[in-house]
């Protein structure tokens, strides 16, 4: 049986059209963060899954060994089989989650770099900003 079960305790990040500083902010770091947290469960599934196929081919020579039928030979070997498949493909998609979590903390540094100042003088300030567009009437 797999140790393996769902998680519901991972950060969610809101889909809402809040799109002041801080808020894109705090949206970036959730991703990237969740994308950390994705590609640590990843890397201990793919673990797994190599350890699992290495046991079930060695299962299949014990099986062989004990001259059982030939089918359980071939069925232990499929699973063997078929984990390492999966294992490759959990791979490409741990990667896939290391690149996303890069890129999300790259663009958090590069909003913060282009926008921080902005948003530092805008709320410092007193009298509240116009709306977008307001000056090109």
């Amino acid at each position: 049986m797999s140790d393996l079960a769902p998680t519901t305790g991972g950060a969610t990040a809101k889909t809402d059209g809040d799109n002041r500083y801080k808020a894109v902010q705090q949206k970036l770091k959730t991703l990237g963060t969740t994308m950390d947290m994705a590609s640590n469960d990843l890397e201990v599934l793919l673990r797994g899954m190599r350890t699992n196929a290495q046991r079930s081919e060695g299962l299949a020579v014990d099986i062989a060994n004990a001259e059982l039928d030939r089918k359980f030979i071939e069925m232990t070997n499929q699973v063997s089989v078929a984990l390492g498949g999966a294992a490759v493909e959990v791979k490409k998609l741990h990667e896939t989650a290391q690149e996303v979590s890069g890129l999300a903390h790259d663009t958090r540094r590069t909003h913060a770099r282009l926008y921080e100042g902005l948003d530092d003088l805008r709320s410092s300030r007193p009298e509240r900003t116009p709306k977008p567009g307001f000056f090109a009437r």
